[in-house]
């Protein structure tokens, strides 16, 4: 996926108002590790990553 890793996958049909990508994501970044969420079109799925180099070997690990 061009250089990054997939930490944690959420289902985009969440109930109104929940965010637990965005959420999961921000506890990462708390933790210091730069986590981002993008959609995957392809599998209706928010996807937590983080760019190689960033860390995301040792949070795949």
């Amino acid at each position: 996926m061009n250089g990054r890793t997939v930490i944690e996958r959420f289902p985009a049909g969440g109930p109104r108002g929940s965010w637990p990508a965005e959420e999961f994501a921000r506890e990462r970044r708390l933790e210091g590790l730069p986590a981002e969420v993008v959609m995957d079109l392809a599998t209706d799925m928010f996807l937590v990553v983080v760019r190689s180099g960033d860390g995301g070997a040792q949070a795949a690990g």
